[in-house]
């Protein structure tokens, strides 16, 4: 039976902290915070609910990626396995549960982010590594009207490609 699941919005209550195997893979741990926090119609204020605390955890290059990114206090939307973590401290047995993150990203309700492409390269499934191909150039069709430095044509009746085709 698989694992359970889950989608939604966190707060990161720490910054990822980032470690490596010593067989010299990344893995990142972040605390996560999920809460269900409403405005009261009545009084106007926030009420913050129930919370779900929940240490997340990814590996190899989505880790390093999270580390780059993520920081305290960011709302984020996250998306992975739920699992039990077991663990015996001072003859003690504990329990809590983690996050096998799959996916993580900045929440753009309240923030902007800006997105590159990671200059790491990746190997793909099969265990091999990607070979390096040239970017083939791409060349707009003539009649796209989101290309750049290119004036309209004549019939268009636009100044030029630079504004909006609306």
């Amino acid at each position: 039976m698989p694992l359970p699941t889950i989608t939604g919005i966190a707060r990161a209550v720490a910054d990822p902290e980032l470690r490596f195997t010593q067989s010299g893979k990344a893995v990142a741990t972040v605390r996560l915070a999920f809460n269900s926090r409403r405005k009261d119609d009545r009084t106007g204020e926030w009420v913050d609910g129930d919370t779900f605390w929940v240490r997340g955890t990814a590996w190899e290059f989505l880790a390093e990626n999270i580390c780059e990114t993520v920081q305290k206090g960011m709302e984020i939307l996250v998306s992975g396995e739920l699992r039990t973590e077991s663990w015996e401290k001072d003859g003690q047995k504990h329990q809590a549960p983690a996050l096998s993150i799959r996916s993580i990203g900045p929440s753009l309700a309240y923030a902007v982010a800006q997105v590159s492409k990671s200059a790491r390269e990746q190997a793909p499934a099969n265990g091999q590594r990607a070979q390096q191909r040239p970017q083939q150039a791409r060349q707009a069709p003539q009649d796209d009207p989101w290309a750049t430095g290119t004036p309209a044509p004549a019939n268009s009746g636009r100044g030029s490609y630079d504004e909006p085709p609306f």
